[in-house]
């Protein structure tokens, strides 16, 4: 299962903030993180090199020191997806605080704005993935929360098929969403599952669940029944 998570829709993004003032101060989350993941940035720059968002994400976490870490190693979902190379798209990326402060070092000259790939290269490396994950009973597609990192990826069907002329790859094969927006056609971030097929998405009979609700509290008891927690 893939689950394509957006955590800048506004209702979560107003969570953040409560929570990122409050509970998480800045100095101690993305400030903590900045002084080891810039040098990587910089690095990155002096050598040309060029990786998709995630990855400097991804190796960020397996050099953090031991003391920076809170909680269980084995309980972080970030770590084992690293560890595990999941494949991952990212777009938007800027939206977010550390493409803020990636920003800001661009500004300053520090770091090269060439040195992240774009989202166009995003899907194009996704056309591939997709194939792969697509192969024998399919891939679902497990959306938390709205916005373009859920619209973004799902795409990728459609495109194939219509800008690529690929008949043979099949369609999702499920879709489910925890949405805590209004849902409606043609709305942005809760959009009726049923919508979809008509953009060729999803098909007919494509199994489709959607649940209105809270996904901080939503989304772990359905993880924990799949694992069978």
């Amino acid at each position: 299962m893939i689950a394509f998570i957006d955590d800048d829709t506004r209702i979560l993004e107003d969570r953040m903030r409560r929570v990122t003032d409050t509970s998480i101060p800045e100095d101690e989350a993305f400030r903590a993180v900045e002084k080891f993941i810039v040098p990587m940035w910089t690095e990155a720059t002096k050598g040309g090199q060029r990786r998709f968002w995630h990855e400097y994400f991804y190796e960020l976490i397996q050099k953090l020191p031991a003391d920076l870490h809170e909680g269980r190693a084995d309980e972080s979902w970030l770590l084992a997806a690293a560890k595990a190379n999941l494949p991952i798209v990212v777009p938007g990326h800027e939206d977010s605080t550390f493409g803020n402060i990636f920003a800001s070092h661009v500004k300053t000259g520090e770091c090269s704005a060439s040195i992240v790939k774009s989202g166009i290269e995003y899907m194009a490396a996704f056309y591939d993935q997709y194939k792969e994950l697509s192969a024998g009973k399919g891939v679902g597609f497990f959306q938390i929360g709205g916005g373009i990192a859920g619209d973004f990826p799902i795409c990728v069907v459609p495109m194939l098929h219509q800008d690529l002329e690929r008949d043979e790859v099949p369609l999702w094969g499920y879709f489910c969403q925890i949405s805590d927006s209004t849902t409606s056609y043609g709305s942005y971030s809760g959009a009726v599952p049923n919508e979809k097929i008509t953009w060729g998405k999803l098909g007919v009979d494509t199994p489709k669940f959607i649940v209105e609700s809270d996904a901080t509290i939503v989304a772990p008891l359905i993880f924990a029944y799949l694992l069978g927690w």
